[in-house]
């Protein structure tokens, strides 16, 4: 097929333009790729390597699952890939870290208690620890103006606990977790930490880009979102217990396509690749493209060579 290029061919300048350098760097950026399903596949394999591999959180979302019309559920589909309590344990050792305590012999990915941990190995008591942690934490974190302060305080919380350890039966971070994830979408949980922050489509926005952040601030390269949104472009419901999209919650996640693009210079560290089938960009498609003009006009490629294909443009077309 013309106009294509090879998946290899495009992962391989993406690893040198954007996840080795660029993305690594905080930068970010939105990459729309067109393909036939066995390649969607096999893209979304090779970015989850290829993350793995230089240390960037990895989230792959299906439309045909996840609502991707809802920002809520794009936040909350990103939460599910992270481990909370595993970046809040980096966060503690880099604090310290910055306060002179010696570390390299506790590793945060693997302590129970990371509190005890860096205290043995400082020759100090936890309690001298968990004090001069609360000052970084309060300066470092609560007071942190790329985050929001429902998510700040939650971090905060779920910083403090880690004094607790990790292999107590009931962790009383747990509701905190669970409002992050969307596994419970009742407030009341949350009330008793300070949190009265409903994660609906508004807040959702605000939650995505602080957790991009805190990311990054635990000491990651960042996050690759992979987005498989070719069910959004089927017509006729098929009525196979999968996720079936109107015409106007396809717009409203053109739209939010659209939102990501635009406000990408707030979301520091994030590759954001959205795979998508030919008939997104058929104009005779009614779920096309052509059904939100604003997603268009920022990924159509006006000039095209008829035989050499820029990978590096916002919309390529993979074979």
């Amino acid at each position: 097929m013309s106009n294509t290029i090879a998946i290899d061919d495009w992962i391989g300048a993406i690893d040198r333009e954007y996840l080795s350098t660029f993305i690594n760097d905080g930068g970010s950026s939105v990459k729309l790729t067109v393909a036939e399903e066995r390649h969607r596949t096999l893209l979304g394999d090779a970015l989850q390597s290829y993350s793995n591999r230089h240390n960037y959180v990895f989230c792959n979302v299906d439309a045909s699952a996840c609502r991707v019309h809802m920002p809520q559920d794009i936040f909350f589909a990103l939460a599910k890939h992270v481990d909370w309590r595993v970046l809040a344990r980096r966060v503690i050792a880099s604090l310290l870290e910055q306060k002179e305590y010696e570390i390299n012999s506790v590793d945060p990915d693997v302590s129970s208690n990371v509190i005890e941990d860096i205290a043995r190995a400082n020759h100090l008591q936890p309690e001298f620890v968990m004090r001069e942690l609360r000052v970084m934490l309060q300066e470092k974190v609560f007071r942190n103006p790329d985050l929001f302060r429902a998510f700040r305080i939650a971090m905060t919380h779920i910083c403090l606990m880690e004094r607790e350890g990790s292999n107590q039966e009931d962790y009383r971070g747990q509701p905190l977790l669970d409002w992050l994830t969307g596994d419970n979408l009742r407030i009341g949980p949350v009330r008793g930490f300070d949190i009265n922050t409903v994660i609906n489509r508004t807040s959702a926005r605000y939650l995505i880009e602080s957790a991009l952040h805190w990311i990054r601030f635990a000491g990651l390269s960042g996050t690759v979102l992979f987005l498989d949104n070719s069910r959004v472009t089927v017509v006729r419901n098929p009525r196979d217990g999968k996720r079936y999209y109107t015409k106007a919650m396809a717009v409203d996640h053109y739209e939010l396509l659209r939102e990501f693009i635009d406000d990408i210079g707030r979301l520091p560290g994030l590759l954001f690749v959205v795979a998508t089938d030919y008939s997104f960009i058929d104009d005779d498609a009614p779920r096309g493209w052509k059904v939100y003009d604003a997603l268009r006009t920022r990924v159509i490629d006006d000039v095209r060579d008829r035989n050499v294909v820029n990978p590096v443009s916002a919309l390529v077309r993979l074979s």
